[in-house]
């Protein structure tokens, strides 16, 4: 889950340059509850999968439930690491930030990490971890009805004539047992004590800078990060970027869906489309897009019984649902033209695997105490009303889900502390990659944050489909220019743009309307 404007410090008789060089750095010192590196204890990984590489390593660090109070309550953190696989040429730790909020990237040593390229994880020690609240770290969880946890039922789409009062309901309900359940630990668990647990990392592995790959959500982590500890940075790549505007950077998790869905569907319809496919739904991709309405208009107002089915039917949510997560990667289109050409002739297809209810008990509370502890939500009705009726309007294809009520509609607590505005101060470290069709952190939402970076950072934007773009779409510029970065250091002069056809990089132009 993961998403503005710049806001820098503006002092009229001091040069931008100079009043950066002229700003004492911020130190581990600066910020509430950091203590000396504590020892880890590295042990071969219990209960890992039979593909786990057999060098990761796992470890437990202790750090506050409350940073502001570093002698309080503590909780626990898994860590996992593969290390540097050329002592001699070892560079440091590189450590990979999940998204989410609710990811974990405890088994990405093993797996994402294995794609680098050898110089890359002959140079660093890649470090995973679960945050905070997510198991097997000290865990959450809000103890809901099972059929709170539908996947159609955790997003929150409106009823089909657009009408939120369910919605509401909903959101009181999700909140006051989160509330009530999740315990004190539920409170804690924002993006800011997210960053401050990663200083806490950092100590403990023994390196005075990190180098970071984070995606998604992760890249708000890293953000934040990077401003509240910008002196302990070293490489840091932000992919799949996400608006850093400190109260639409939560909003946003949900309100990027609207453009993201446009930016990515017609990539769908012409694959959907496309003359041999076993899976095509309609003749030309124009058809597609009007094709997907009428079915999802249809199954609003007659349902498909699908026994099996979190949801118990295939009705018009559950089709938007899938839509939505099958355009998170090209490899998912399936899915949906499937549902498609099952709903076109009255049928359902067999139900799709469920992960286990615990893990989406523990993500879903990790997630709702994310969003709504780092800022405040509206809780008029009149406003998700609203929102949900201009959204229907202009994005057809997202029915309103993008602007209604979640959870935190209902949320009893109001944030313990401002949130993290992303500025340029700091040093010039970070690289931006961010695919040019992403249907959860779109295009638009990346330039926010470099914008908001300044100085600090440049962005490759490649031409590519997905969410996750680094090693994961095949762009072979984008994935140069990357590796490069972190191997090296060397990042390019300026804002850079990657063809699909694998050409060398070039200026970086913005999209129209972006």
């Amino acid at each position: 889950m993961s998403t503005t404007t710049t806001h820098t410090l503006a002092l009229t008789a001091v040069p931008a340059a100079l009043l950066v060089a002229l700003l004492p750095p911020l130190t581990a010192d600066a910020v509430p509850g950091t203590a000396a590196r504590p020892a880890l204890t590295w042990a071969p990984c219990a209960g890992t999968s039979a593909t786990a590489d057999a060098r990761q390593e796992c470890a437990t660090l202790r750090v506050p439930m409350d940073h502001a109070d570093p002698t309080g309550p503590q909780i626990s953190l898994a860590l996992s690491r593969i290390p540097a696989e050329n002592p001699d040429s070892r560079h440091g730790a590189l450590l990979l930030i999940p998204g989410g909020p609710g990811g974990s990237s405890i088994d990405d040593p093993s797996g994402k990490g294995q794609k680098l390229p050898r110089e890359i994880r002959d140079q660093y020690d890649l470090i995973g971890f679960a945050p905070r609240g997510l198991a097997p770290s000290t865990s959450v969880d809000c103890k809901l009805e099972p059929t709170d946890l539908a996947a159609a039922k955790l997003r929150p789409w409106p009823a089909p004539d657009g009408s939120i009062g369910r919605n509401m309901a909903t959101a009181e309900r999700l909140a006051t047992a989160c509330a009530r359940n999740g315990g004190e630990l539920i409170r804690h668990l924002d993006t800011r004590n997210n960053a401050r647990d990663l200083d806490r990392v950092r100590a403990a592995l023994g390196e005075r800078k990190i180098s970071a790959w984070a995606v998604s959500y992760g890249t708000y982590v890293g953000a934040v990060y990077s401003q509240l500890f910008p002196h302990r940075t070293d490489r840091i790549v932000l992919d799949s970027n996400d608006d850093p505007d400190p109260v639409r950077a939560n909003r946003a998790w949900l309100a990027a869906h609207e453009q993201g869905v446009e930016d990515v569907f017609p990539h769908f319809a012409a694959w959907a489309s496309k003359p041999g496919n076993p899976d095509r739904v309609a003749q030309t991709a124009a058809e597609v897009r009007p094709l997907f309405l009428r079915l999802a208009a249809r199954l609003d107002r007659e349902p498909i019984p699908w026994p099996g089915a979190d949801a118990g039917e295939l009705n018009g949510n559950v089709l938007r649902q899938t839509m939505l997560d099958s355009l998170y990667r090209p490899g998912r289109y399936p899915a949906l033209a499937q549902l498609m050409r099952a709903a076109r002739q009255g049928t359902v297809p067999p139900v799709p695997p469920a992960p286990p209810e615990s893990v989406v008990q523990n993500v879903t509370a990790v997630g709702v105490g994310t969003l709504c502890n780092d800022v405040a939500w509206p809780t008029s009705p009149a406003v998700y009303e609203k929102g949900v009726a201009d959204s229907r309007a202009e994005y057809p294809l997202t029915a309103g889900m993008p602007r209604n009520a979640l959870p935190c509609a209902a949320w009893p607590h109001q944030p313990r502390e401002a949130p993290v505005r992303i500025t340029g101060r700091g040093p010039s470290n970070i690289l931006l990659v961010q695919n040019r069709r992403d249907v959860a952190t779109p295009l638009g939402g990346a330039w926010k944050l470099r914008e908001a970076f300044g100085r600090r950072a440049v962005m490759v934007t490649v031409d590519s489909t997905g969410h996750h773009a680094y090693l994961a779409e095949g762009n072979a510029c984008g994935d140069r220019t990357v590796s490069r970065f972190l191997a090296t250091g060397a990042r390019p002069d300026r804002d850079t743009y990657c063809p699909q056809d694998g050409t060398p990089a070039s200026q970086a132009v913005r999209p129209t309307g972006r």
